[in-house]
Parts: structure tokens; sequence; C-alpha cells
């Protein structure tokens, strides 16, 4: 099944949102690159065939000549966390746009990636640095990988343990808590669709989705108190 083609916006066109940009546009979906730098429009316009817009994406009428109101989501990808924050408000209040994404440069920063600021995914890269080496030397304890809803549901691991509760259950059988589903088992390298009778077994990477809530509760179910 292939998805849905979509107009993407992407502010800054550096490291960061020109392999965005280049990433979208082997999908197969329309990309508009706003871009502050002539120089850096020049350097790329011949690589990226993209819609290019010469501009400050922090302004109004730069946004507005990009047509954000037809965008399906909007990348807000600068080297500035102000400018990406002012870039994820104008869009979402502004024009509308049903999803922004911002990229969060310093982690100290991230609290004020909000709803209250149009975000509805924060991207921090440092963070996801350490959840990944976390996820490489952790078993048996939840590894937080991704926040969704602004940090009101995660994307969890946990690798079983040697005398988990889970170990040797199949997944009907585990008192999952509300607000909470198992989205993948990875077992030797291989992804397996987690279904009713799927047998769980020390070792086995658990991927799941819960509300912040229900975290606690996951954790006794897979790991033990």
């Amino acid at each position: 099944m292939t998805s849905r083609r979509q107009r993407i916006a992407i502010a800054g066109a550096g490291n960061v949102g020109s392999f965005v940009a280049r990433d979208l546009l082997t999908r197969g979906h329309e990309v508009v690159l706003i871009e502050q730098s002539a120089e850096i429009i020049e350097a790329l316009q011949d690589e990226l065939d993209v819609n290019w817009v010469h501009g400050d994406a922090c302004e109004l009428y730069i946004l507005d000549s990009a047509v954000l109101s037809s965008c399906d989501s909007m990348v807000a990808a600068t080297g500035d966390d102000e400018d990406n924050l002012v870039v994820s408000l104008l869009a979402k209040q502004e024009f509308a746009v049903p999803r922004v994404i911002a990229r969060v440069n310093h982690p100290d920063n991230e609290w004020m990636f909000t709803e209250t600021w149009g975000v509805d995914v924060a991207v921090s890269m440092p963070h996801v640095l350490t959840s990944l080496v976390e996820e490489a030397v952790s078993v048996g304890d939840l590894i937080r990988l991704l926040h969704l809803e602004q940090g009101k549901v995660s994307l969890l691991e946990l690798t079983l343990d040697e005398g988990s509760p889970a170990d040797g259950k199949v997944i009907k059988d585990l008192d999952v808590p509300p607000d909470c589903t198992i989205v993948a088992v990875v077992r030797d390298r291989h992804v397996i669709t987690p279904r009713s009778e799927t047998p769980l077994h020390a070792g086995d990477e658990v991927l799941a989705l819960a509300a912040a809530e229900a975290e606690n509760d996951l954790r006794r179910v897979l790991a033990g108190d």
C-alpha cells in the first residue's frame, strides 16, 4: 500500500532540512522548501526538485507566498529554536496546517515545543540519540523512543529479561493496561506483528504505544516489580 501524496513545507534548507526534503521527494511527495540564504538555494536548486521560496519563514507574507494553507504538514527545521517556534505557531494558527513537526536544537528548550506553540511533534536529536544508546544497552526497563501527542503518548521499548513475568506467555494472557497496545515484537532481528496468540520470550524486544499514566503498569506486566 502506498501513502497518499502530500504537500509538505520545510523551513530551513540546511543539512537537516535538505535531507528531509530529499527523502520526501523519493517518496513521491510535493515539497516546498523555504530558505533565507540565496547562496544555499543556488547551491541546491539543481539537486533538489522542490518549490523554492526565498525568504524568512518567520515572516507571514513569506509563508503566504509558499501557499502554506494548502500544505498537509509543516517541518520547522532551522538551526534556531526561536525561529522554529515562530514558524510552528504561524503555520498552525494562521494557516491551519494539520501537522506541524519542529526540530529542537537545544534539549533545554524542549519544554516549549508544545501545542501552545502549534507543535504536534517535537524532535530532539540529543534525546533520540540517548534513547538509542539506552535501547542498545538496557534490558528489563522501559525506554522511551519517541514522544507523540505533546508527550501524552510515547513509543516505548523493553527487552524482556530472564525471569520476566511475560516470558513464556502469549500476548492475550498479559494484563496489558488500558491506553496501551503492543505494536511489534523484534526477535532475532525479525519484526513480528503481534497477535493474541503470539508468545513472548526472554530476549524479545517489545515495542508498545502507551499513554503516560499507563507506563508503570506496562513496566509491571513486562518486567515485574
